[in-house]
């Protein structure tokens, strides 16, 4: 019974490997092979949905289209990049510093 899990954790690591590796979609495809692998071949029972999850990633989604849409994200970028072009020598600290309010302005450091 202990090799079970073991090799469970394999089949896990192995989809999140693979699914790294082809990027993208791919990503939650292989996650979505490797479940299945585990709920039909191991028996192991799927807990249940993460609706408050689903839920913050739709709402980041869609402020993040919004601001797409609206140029938004354009205008952060080169906002940024004039940022960090005009102070080199303090990429270091500037760097995370810009990042934050990147993501925080963006939506999705909320």
């Amino acid at each position: 019974m202990e090799y079970a899990v073991y090799l469970q954790l394999i089949v896990v690591l192995a989809a999140i490997f693979v699914g790294a590796k082809v990027g993208g979609i791919g990503l939650g495809i292989f996650g979505m092979i490797g479940m299945a692998i585990l709920v039909f071949v191991f028996n192991v029972p799927p807990g249940e949905a993460p609706i408050e999850v689903m839920l913050m990633i739709v709402a980041v989604i869609t402020a993040a289209s919004a601001l797409q849409s609206a140029g938004g994200l354009d205008y952060l970028v080169k906002v940024a990049e004039k940022i960090l072009r005009k102070n080199p020598e303090s990429i270091t600290f500037l760097g995370p510093i810009v990042c934050y309010v990147f993501t925080f302005l963006a939506g999705t450091g909320h």
